[in-house]
């Protein structure tokens, strides 16, 4: 190395970067289904790289297989969101430590509280399809006291949801949405949250 490049500031995000190129690495190795299922599994609770990456690197590799890929993704997910919750329920007070403020802030943390006190349901709901952090629902919803089966019920829908989307896309257009996903996957899935929430309300009001 020279003295110019180690004198170089490395950047806070450097080990972000690490880790995301270490979670893609896995869809060029025999164990990568398994590696998405606990990848799935931890993000729900502390890991900081969405399962996206993954699963969208492992459907470009295996379009035929995205859809299965999707739902390993999913079911991790989900478990690791209960696993999330139990974390926030029994030992938030041995852990708050570390979770704050190496994994979310006070502030995400407090913002959620006060979500929970409008809709639990649609809270969890909006975090586990969009790119709300999801893991700060689920160790929050444990924390406030949330009931465990909204918590379930809600990641179910929209776990699935988001996943689906991703493996989907892959199967029935091939490995060249891979860009487009990518670049426009957040405004997409914001889209449609908005049409989804809309039709709760239409249906509200329609009774």
């Amino acid at each position: 190395m020279t003295n110019e490049a180690r004198n170089q500031p490395r950047r806070p995000t450097a080990w972000l970067r690490r880790l995301y190129d270490w979670t893609v690495r896995w869809a060029e190795r025999p164990g990568g289904t398994w590696a998405l299922f606990a990848i799935a599994f931890m993000e729900s609770s502390f890991f900081p790289v969405p399962p996206d990456v993954l699963l969208l690197a492992l459907s470009v590799g295996a379009p035929r297989r995205a859809l299965w890929f999707a739902l390993v993704c999913s079911v991790g997910s989900v478990l690791g969101g209960m696993f999330g919750y139990l974390i926030g329920h029994y030992a938030w007070e041995a852990v708050r430590g570390w979770f704050i403020p190496y994994i979310f802030s006070q502030a995400a943390f407090d913002r959620v509280a006060t979500l929970y006190n409008d809709n639990a349901f649609l809270a969890i709901l909006s975090a586990a399809f969009t790119p709300i952090p999801y893991k700060v629902f689920t160790v929050a919803a444990g924390v406030c006291g949330v009931d465990l089966w909204t918590l379930v019920a809600a990641s179910a829908i929209g776990r699935p949801a988001r996943f689906f989307l991703v493996g989907g896309a892959v199967y029935l257009l091939g490995p060249q949405v891979k860009s487009w996903i990518e670049k426009y996957f957040d405004w997409l899935a914001w889209a449609l949250l908005a049409l989804g929430i809309g039709g709760f309300v239409a249906l509200k009001y329609l009774r």
